[in-house]
């Protein structure tokens, strides 16, 4: 049975019920994290809905977040390296390596035991190896931010994602079966976990609204949320949709300006291809379990990636 490497995934499946469960949404963690300069609290739920005005992304070296940021990012070099804006929503992974050190320092456990624990998923290094795809952004722009720390060496057992690799817990790191995902995921959309993340929480500039770590899909011309809302309501049940399959699909027209209108659904992407939709007024739930691996072993890009989920999609909602 093929094993996936979920990379982002790991967010809304392992650090956000933890966090939910056992940290409170609102005291300031400015002291505890070592944020004293920071003029604005600090919160659980800034975190989790990627509103805390951090950094989209740096490289994983060991220190405290804080230290880090204090030393400067090198901003304008690369994509990766740009500062959130108060009060807004940008995807920062920093904030979610905020949350497993919260729950490390609160629970007195390594955060990878925790997750282990709670969702059955598997931390790395993982007994068996995930299906490779070649560094993504994150290698490079490591070495522009930290020349004299080398980027973490690749091995199978491994995450594709470099700070994962290097050792940032939180944001990525865990992976699983398809049969893995199905029995955690049960049990996640059969709580009230998903109920407390699809609350509308931060909104980014662009409209993107996120929740306490799920995104709100909308329903516009070739958005998600246009086939999504073609499955009726009452169609309840967990659904692990999983392919190893390398061919490219056809492009997808490229999405309208302007996201339509909010749909029931929330979601979230992984880097490596995994894709989690979720509706939870009736706990509905569907996961996609693919690689963004081409035919040549190459990486695919996102639009082609887009066009590979909304494939598996279209095949799910061919029964309805």
């Amino acid at each position: 049975m093929p094993f996936f490497d979920l990379a982002s995934l790991t967010k809304p499946l392992v650090t956000a019920p933890l966090a939910l469960q056992h940290l409170d949404l609102d005291a300031d963690r400015r002291t505890q994290l070592g944020f004293q300069d920071r003029p604005v609290p600090l919160t659980v739920r800034q975190l989790l809905s990627h509103s805390a005005a951090l950094p989209v992304w740096l490289p994983y070296t060991g220190e405290p977040l804080a230290e880090q940021l204090r030393r400067g990012i090198p901003e304008g070099r690369h994509p990766l390296f740009r500062w959130g804006t108060q009060g807004l929503a940008v995807y920062s992974d920093l904030g979610y390596r905020l949350l497993a050190e919260l729950l490390e320092l609160e629970k007195r456990r390594a955060f990878n035991e925790l997750g282990k624990d709670a969702t059955g998923l598997l931390p790395a290094p993982w007994p068996e190896p995930a299906q490779a795809i070649p560094d993504g952004p994150d290698a490079e722009a490591w070495s522009i931010a930290e020349p004299d720390h080398p980027v973490p060496p690749r091995a199978e057992n491994l995450p594709q994602d470099a700070n994962a690799r290097a050792g940032m817990s939180g944001h990525a790191g865990f992976g699983g079966t398809a049969l893995q995902m199905k029995v955690w995921l049960q049990q996640w959309a059969g709580s009230r976990i998903p109920c407390r993340m699809a609350v509308e929480t931060a909104r980014a500039a662009d409209g993107t609204v996120w929740g306490l770590g799920l995104q709100r899909v909308f329903d516009g011309a070739w958005h998600f949320g246009q086939l999504l809302s073609r499955i009726p309501l009452g169609i309840q049940g967990t659904h692990v949709l999983a392919s190893t399959e390398e061919t490219l699909p056809e492009p997808l027209p490229t999405p309208k300006p302007g996201a339509g209108r909010p749909s029931a659904f929330w979601m979230h992407f992984g880097y490596t291809g995994p894709a989690l939709f979720i509706r939870p007024e009736d706990g509905l739930c569907l996961c996609l379990l693919l690689h963004r691996r081409g035919p040549k072993g190459e990486i695919i890009d996102l639009d082609t990636l887009r066009a590979r989920r909304w494939r598996m999609l279209e095949g799910f909602l061919a029964q309805f």
